[in-house]
């Protein structure tokens, strides 16, 4: 008998053995390729890009993706330096929403600032990756703060050197608290509070300066096409 077969294939009179395939093949078979430009974003984060483009990949799930937006970030917690990755994928019908970052392991440590504990850091470190689909049809609103430096002499165009980006769709809210008032500025009286319930699912942050200005263009370029998108 030959090994490696799945099972059997009737062709008129004739059975045609089937190789057995691998299930990760299988899979990358049947999936739609990312963009060049986004895969090639994703390698330039530097940011565990075999692991994110994986995962977005599979969250995008052979959509066309219409626009994109891959973003990283880096924090710092005393004498730990921890990175984070964000990537947006617009689809015809969808938002995709990804986000990896990484920790030290047991008997490891974060990166230090110093560097003297990154060898152990990378035999140690965990990544975690998680992706959320959004419908379209429940995405609330899309918002850009744009921050100007010398407003006086804004050239017009220019939309400032850096900008932050935040996505609503009701799956996290904020609730903003403040003490009312009747408008009397003569009356002690207790009105309670008033305030005002705003989505905030996420926020990206991202500057001229720090991330370069093709990063501050692809912001506000996907943006729009969001806009656009939820405007239909």
């Amino acid at each position: 008998m030959t090994r490696g077969v799945q099972g059997e294939r009737r062709l008129g009179g004739c059975v045609k053995m089937c190789p057995m395939g691998n299930t990760a093949d299988q899979i990358a078979t049947q999936r739609r390729p990312l963009p060049s430009s986004l895969t090639k974003d994703i390698e330039q984060a530097g940011y565990y890009p075999a692991l994110v483009a994986d995962v977005v990949a599979s969250a995008v799930a052979g959509d066309e993706v219409v626009s994109h937006l891959v973003h990283q970030e880096t924090t710092f917690d005393h004498d730990t330096v921890r990175r984070h990755i964000t990537v947006l994928a617009l689809t015809p019908t969808r938002l995709v929403v990804a986000h990896a970052d990484d920790y030290a392991g047991e008997g490891g440590h974060a990166e230090s600032e110093s560097g003297e504990t990154l060898a152990t850091a990378a035999a140690t470190a965990t990544a975690t990756a998680t992706s959320e689909c959004v419908p379209l049809s429940v995405v609330r609103g899309v918002m850009l703060t744009h921050v100007v430096a010398s407003p006086a002499t804004y050239v017009p165009g220019s939309l400032g050197r850096e900008l932050t980006l935040t996505l609503g769709w009701g799956a996290v809210s904020r609730v903003d608290m403040v003490p009312a008032s009747c408008g009397d500025p003569n009356c002690e009286a207790d009105h309670g509070y008033e305030g005002t319930v705003t989505t905030d699912d996420i926020g990206l942050r991202i500057s001229a300066d720090a991330d370069g200005e093709p990063a501050l263009a692809q912001a506000m370029a996907f943006a729009r096409a969001l806009s656009e998108a939820i405007g239909r």
